[in-house]
């Protein structure tokens, strides 16, 4: 994974390294069985980066390590590569990287969450930094567009 722009890869697994900004947000999707299975089965397809309206091409699907993920919203391509993926009966996900002509620098993570109470939960957890000249200069702006990304993404798999 030599590709990738920034070194502490695997970091939104864990504690989030210092000198990036930091995301961790949540939120309930949905209740049960059936709805993890639907959202997992999105989320590892791309689905949620879809549905707000991103230009998504996987080099495999369902995602797993080592997976291409190109992704274009509106002038921008957004190149990444997949650096930790897992689907088990409770717990599914993956976490991207940002490769050379990212507009930042950094990784992010989508996980869900089966509680034994039935409920579905969708975390994003993220550290970056400006990666290109453009995303240094409009830093204050790239924190807002993040934000709003974020909940947007949030919002993808509710059941």
């Amino acid at each position: 994974m030599t590709e990738l722009t920034y070194a502490e890869v695997g970091a939104t697994g864990g504690p989030l390294p210092s000198g990036y900004h930091h995301v961790r947000a949540e939120r309930v999707i949905g209740y049960g069985r059936i709805a993890f299975e639907q959202a997992a089965d999105a989320l590892l397809c791309g689905a949620v980066q879809r549905r707000v309206g991103a230009i998504v091409r996987l080099s495999q699907t369902p995602v797993r390590v080592g997976t291409r993920f190109d992704m274009r919203l509106g002038p921008f391509g957004i190149p990444c590569l997949v650096v930790w993926a897992e689907r088990g009966d409770e717990h599914a996900g993956f976490a991207y990287g940002s490769l050379p002509r990212h507009p930042e620098c950094g990784e992010e993570r989508f996980e869900l969450t089966l509680a034994p109470t039935g409920e579905v939960t969708f975390t994003i957890t993220a550290f970056s930094r400006p990666g290109r000249w453009f995303t240094r200069l409009a830093w204050p702006l790239n924190r807002m567009v993040q934000k709003r990304m974020t909940e947007r993404y949030l919002r993808t798999l509710d059941s």
